[in-house]
């Protein structure tokens, strides 16, 4: 077991209708005027953006807002609203949606507060020293951001997508009502069980370090997730299903299921990544397309882990050698993705890049990592290519 700093600072309402609190929630993290800043139509088609500006509006509270977001931020969108924020006199900002809204009002908070190109931060130049005060109205359980320290962005030059994280970026509040996930396409919900998980396991395939109050933790949420995938893949409007998912995407993300461990090894995200930045995949999607492959070209290294894995979260029978348990485990994974409709290729993801296209995504990762990184493996440049390949 390593020491360890648990910083969870966001007040979270969950419930039916929740977001009928946010003017109040506002008003006590001290907003004045706030920048309402969402992603496509699904916000304002289904009626929520007008709830929220109403509930603004009767409680008095002065808004500008900012739609747009998209899957994959783009850094562009974030220089528009830290210009608007200016302008306007913003002391809030408010993220309306899923991962992509929020981690764009993160970037327009770091950018508002900190003097200099917004970018500099997530190309690892320099470090924040403060953030506008954000907080969130969630509609897709998946990345976790409502509880996080971190956001991803992607810069439309050279497609280049970089995760940030810092706890000046952590949310001062997080409506969380699960009824707001249920006009989700079915699409999109599996993509965020992966997501969910993902976070999970990344924190779990680690060579050191770990407690087994931590372990259980992660296998409970893990067994939780896959189980209400399934109940909402065939009933989409379950709400206690809903509920489960909405909660464990919080907690799979705000530090609880690393406590104790080396960090994790997040280099399926960072592979990933490179994905999102060069064909734009939806997130869930492209880490289930990647997952398998990695998991293979690692496990040797961290046969403990993945047995314990293979036994405690996806079940298989305790049967034959740990290698022999452990790639059982791999397989079931894989198993449960093909089942929620998830890709466990490249091809099935619906990308076939060259080999040139393999060779940059490998070169920008590489990059994006600092030459190297990972803890149930160790990776390379050479090594993120061989994954990528395998993948295909």
């Amino acid at each position: 077991m390593f020491d360890f700093k648990y910083y969870t600072p966001t007040k979270v309402i969950f419930g039916k209708n929740t977001e009928t609190k946010v003017a109040d929630l506002i008003r006590e993290f001290g907003g004045t005027k706030v920048l309402i800043h969402y992603g496509g139509g699904s916000v304002v088609r289904s009626g929520l953006l007008k709830r929220v500006t109403d509930t603004l509006d009767q409680a008095g509270i002065a808004y500008v807002t900012l739609g747009g977001a998209v899957p994959n931020p783009h850094l562009g969108l974030v220089y528009e609203g830290i210009e608007l924020c200016k302008k306007e006199g913003v002391d809030f900002l408010l993220g309306v949606g899923g991962g992509s809204a929020i981690d764009s009002a993160k970037a327009i908070g770091y950018g508002v507060a900190n003097e200099g190109d917004v970018w500099d931060y997530y190309d690892y130049k320099r470090k924040v020293t403060g953030c506008l005060p954000i907080g969130v109205i969630l509609t897709i359980a998946a990345t976790g951001s409502e509880m996080s320290d971190s956001s991803v962005i992607t810069k439309e030059e050279g497609l280049v997508k970089r995760g940030y994280s810092s706890d000046y970026g952590r949310p001062k509040f997080a409506i969380l009502n699960p009824e707001l996930t249920m006009t989700l396409p079915d699409y999109q919900t599996a993509c965020g069980c992966t997501d969910i998980m993902m976070h999970t396991m990344e924190r779990y395939f680690t060579q050191g370090g770990n407690m087994e109050i931590t372990d259980a933790l992660a296998e409970g949420l893990l067994r939780t997730v896959k189980k209400n995938a399934v109940i909402l893949r065939d009933d989409p409007k379950n709400y206690d299903a809903r509920a489960e998912v909405m909660w464990a995407g919080s907690l799979a993300h705000n530090g609880l299921t690393g406590c104790g461990n080396d960090g994790g090894d997040w280099m399926t995200h960072k592979l990933e990544h490179e994905l999102g930045g060069l064909y734009d995949v939806a997130h869930g999607a492209g880490l289930a397309a990647i997952w398998g492959t990695w998991a293979r070209y690692v496990y040797k290294n961290c046969l403990p882990r993945f047995k314990k894995f293979a036994l405690n979260v996806m079940e298989v029978p305790d049967q034959g050698t740990d290698e022999e348990i452990a790639l059982a485990g791999i397989e079931a994974m894989e198993d449960f993705y093909r089942s929620i409709n998830m890709p466990t290729n490249l091809r099935e993801l619906g990308v076939n890049p060259t080999e040139e296209e393999l060779v940059l995504m490998a070169k920008k990762c590489a990059i994006g990592v600092g030459g190297e990184m990972g803890s149930a493996k160790v990776l390379d440049e050479q090594a993120m290519l061989d994954i990528y390949r395998a993948s295909m």
